[in-house]
């Protein structure tokens, strides 16, 4: 039972063998210039200005969240057109067109609610 894990086990410990190895030549191999400014935060060459704890409103945190949840959404629109033929060869494409209807139906009515709340408006 173990034995089928074994090139698993093998795997990962070459993995972790190849990073050990590449993090200590590179400690050891690697040039050692200490300067002052290389510890600075880098901002395209200008001199950064003000604290780097920008605070920033949890409308704009929930739009970005609300973006990815339709994105990811979205593709399984696309995945779904991508099958339709097979769906419909199978037999199966009018159950498969409802629920992709419902599917559908659902992602408006949850849209509109967002809209209708406010939750796409980050400037507020």
């Amino acid at each position: 039972m173990l034995t089928a894990y074994a090139p698993v086990l093998l795997l990962c410990l070459m993995v972790f063998g190849f990073a050990a190895v590449n993090l200590v030549l590179s400690e050891f191999a690697g040039p050692k210039r200490r300067a002052v400014g290389k510890g600075l935060a880098y901002e395209c060459g200008m001199r950064p200005e003000g604290s780097a704890r920008l605070r920033l409103s949890i409308h704009f945190y929930l739009v970005a969240v609300l973006f990815i949840l339709f994105d990811v959404e979205s593709v399984f629109l696309i995945l779904w057109a991508v099958g339709a033929k097979e769906f419909s060869a199978a037999g199966v494409g009018m159950l498969v067109f409802t629920e992709i209807l419902l599917f559908v139906a659902l992602l408006v009515l949850a849209l509109a609610y967002v809209w209708r709340k406010g939750g796409l408006e980050w400037d507020r």
